[in-house]
């Protein structure tokens, strides 16, 4: 029967992996998604005879004992955060980060979110906001009469407007790190929030040392590899 428990620990730690890769799959043409990996670790061990102990026979030492083990289990389901291929587009709202970093998102019950997601759009009262609908911070409006936008790679929005001359700024984009990604809880839709483990968040301007840049009119890519994932 310590067989079978064993064998079992075995058959749901593969359950996790395959899980995991299938997610991966899943979400290959999901905006910045991250590809994640399971780690696995072995069960504390039966000591029958510890190793170094005293024989009871022949009062000598034993050389390497008998440890029978417990089977596997799942130690971590991380995220691989490498930087995905960017891919232009023809939406002048598309924002790809280039570098470190992440975009700032007030959810609707005032709690903070951060994406590397940035197929934003416009709302109706013309703020910047996720597909969702959520704003992205600080908070960007685009006058209703602007006949362009363009974002420069330190996140600088200037909106051209009939009747001046030059293009007029209406808002500036700041992105996010934090000392410990790995440590970020998985909201769902692209979406994560801070935790203990991941530290306090540090803001700063696109450009700023440690900090990436924001390529308009391109996405991010998963960073999936199919060919990868089936091997």
């Amino acid at each position: 029967m310590r067989a079978l428990s064993i064998a079992a620990t075995g058959m749901l730690a593969q359950q996790t992996n395959v899980e995991v890769i299938a997610n991966n799959l899943a979400n290959m043409n999901t905006t910045a998604y991250k590809q994640q990996r399971a780690e696995f670790q072995d069960l504390l061990y039966q000591n029958v005879e510890q190793p170094g102990a005293q024989s009871s026979d022949s009062g000598t030492l034993v050389s390497s004992g008998i440890q029978l083990g417990a089977g596997v289990r799942t130690a971590a389901v991380y995220r691989i955060n490498s930087q995905g291929t960017l891919t232009q587009t023809t939406n002048p709202y598309d924002l790809a980060i280039n570098g470190a970093g992440y975009f700032h998102v007030q959810l609707p019950d005032g709690t903070d979110a951060y994406t590397r997601a940035g197929n934003f759009a416009l709302s109706p009262e013309g703020q910047i906001v996720t597909q969702d609908g959520y704003v992205v911070a600080p908070g960007i409006a685009v006058p209703a009469n602007a006949t362009a936008v363009t974002i420069n790679t330190q996140g600088q929005v200037q909106a051209t407007i009939p009747g001046q001359t030059a293009p007029q700024t209406v808002g500036q984009f700041e992105l996010t790190r934090f000392p410990n990604e790995g440590g970020l809880n998985l909201l769902g839709g692209t979406l994560l929030s801070e935790t203990p483990a991941s530290g306090s968040p540090q803001s700063a301007v696109p450009g700023s040392p440690g900090f990436g840049t924001v390529q308009q009119g391109f996405l991010e890519a998963a960073n999936v590899n199919a060919v990868e994932e089936m091997t």
